[in-house]
């Protein structure tokens, strides 16, 4: 059987994940589309959610860590009243608040009862900005004794998780679409579950609640202006499969870098790296150590090296 040739891309496309897709469907999808020899994703959205999906293609995903260690924002809608065993709606209602009434009727954004809302939450949501402790949801794909937790949990074993350090830089509210219904924008560092966070506001306010929208806007350098559809691909798959056009579509490998230091080095240097081995600075141009730097020769990024005493060593070079 003749051996299947594919594109030996290299970069990054922030694809916008569609509702009721796993990450792993949609990476699979996606690199079916491109034909891709490599790929990997930059941080799993439940099926759940929607938005931003950074897709790496080859050398790129040597940089996935740096993706997920990102900045990343969140949409998120919470319907109050109620308290459901994932914090989603895919869960069963485990506890429900007096809070609400069953038949919401005409109450507007500015009634009264609404702007009490508003400012019940303004006084609760700035408890949850900063370094905060967070309990992982007991579905997570966390694991527990080598397996993961919403496998226990849907097994029926009692999942607590231990609470954790997680960092929130804002929560702030950006709609109100019903009565019981309050739509926030949350941006976070990694490990931030939107879900516990939408359950720990429920709880803080009394009212409980748990997430019925959720979609992923940013990623690190990645915004929602940069997301490209499933769909978009497909277009574009039928229209023109060259790889000339898919590369077209790619992000550079370094897009995830822009926080770590460059160095340029000379083509003597940049082939002593090549081969594995270290290069001595002769001059001021590097600190004298650093965890990590993006090293590039003649503009072209060469990867990623740490600095000892004032050498250049190879951690994980791209192979372009």
């Amino acid at each position: 059987m003749a051996k299947i040739l594919r594109n030996r891309l290299h970069g990054w496309i922030a694809l916008d994940k569609p509702l009721a897709m796993g990450s792993t469907q949609a990476l699979a999808k996606v690199r079916w589309l491109l034909n891709a020899e490599k790929a990997g994703h930059g941080g799993t959205l439940d099926p759940l959610a929607t938005g931003l999906l950074p897709i790496a293609f080859g050398e790129a995903t040597k940089t996935i860590q740096w993706a997920m260690d990102g900045k990343k924002t969140y949409q998120f809608t919470v319907q109050w009243g109620a308290e459901t065993s994932t914090d989603d709606l895919e869960g069963q209602i485990v506890s429900t608040s007096n809070y609400f009434p069953a038949n919401e009727n005409k109450d507007l954004p500015h009634s009264a009862a609404n702007l009490a809302m508003q400012h019940t939450l303004k006084l609760v949501i700035p408890g949850f900005v900063g370094a905060v402790q967070q309990q992982p949801p007991a579905y997570s794909a966390i694991k527990v004794g080598g397996e993961r937790a919403y496998d226990m949990a849907r097994a029926g074993h009692d999942v607590q998780l231990a609470r954790r350090t997680v960092n929130i830089d804002s929560v702030k509210i950006i709609d109100w679409p019903t009565p019981s219904q309050t739509t926030f924008e949350v941006v976070c560092g990694k490990g931030t579950y939107v879900r516990a966070l939408a359950r720990d506001l429920g709880r803080a306010t009394g009212w409980l609640g748990h997430v019925v929208m959720l979609r992923r806007t940013a990623v690190g350098p990645f915004k929602e202006t940069d997301m490209i559809s499933l769909e978009k691909l497909e277009q574009l798959r039928h229209r023109d499969a060259s790889e000339n056009s898919l590369m077209r579509l790619l992000r550079p490998i370094e897009t995830v870098l822009d926080g770590i230091p460059a160095l340029a080095v000379m083509a003597a240097d940049a082939q002593r790296l090549r081969q594995g081995q270290s290069v001595l600075f002769r001059g001021s141009e590097a600190p004298a150590t650093a965890e990590v730097v993006l090293v590039t020769h003649d503009g072209q990024a060469l990867g990623l090296c740490s600095v000892e005493k004032g050498s250049l060593k190879p951690k994980r070079l791209f192979n372009l």
